[in-house]
């Protein structure tokens, strides 16, 4: 069984190619500079078309996260427990993600002990995720 996979589609390759190259990038109104994600065809802030990728400094603060104790399917399952949060970046746009490089701690415990609070501040970090695809995914910022 495998993971599930984004499929790149017109919309999405310049993000996805940041990820390959280690830049998390956003698209930017040229208009109003309203920053957005996920990839649109026009600024969610004012309708203009005219949008740019840029990229964004990978630094935001932990909105929410649960943790993942029981495996979508078994391609997961060496995976579990996992942490999956919600970032705010420091450009605006919220991502969902996952956050890697903490200790889980157990079911009942305390997440606050291992440091996982809500408003903590976070960066990004490029993961690979099968052959040809680079995940953006975030750490607690030390």
């Amino acid at each position: 069984m495998m993971r599930f996979m984004p499929e790149p589609g017109a919309a999405t390759i310049p993000f996805w190619e940041g990820c390959q190259q280690g830049e998390l990038r956003l698209q930017r109104c040229s208009d109003c500079q309203h920053w957005q994600f996920y990839p649109r065809n026009l600024c969610t802030a004012c309708g203009c078309l005219a949008l740019d990728w840029e990229v964004a400094s990978g630094e935001g603060s932990l909105r929410s996260f649960t943790i993942v104790r029981r495996p979508v399917t078994e391609a997961y399952a060496p995976d579990v427990p996992y942490i999956i949060a919600l970032v705010a970046l420091k450009e605006g746009p919220t991502l969902m993600t996952q956050l890697i490089d903490v200790d889980v701690p157990e079911e009942g415990a305390d997440a606050a002990a291992n440091g996982i609070v809500i408003g903590s501040p976070v960066r990004v970090q490029f993961v690979p995720w099968g052959d040809d695809l680079t995940m953006p995914m975030f750490r607690l910022a030390s």
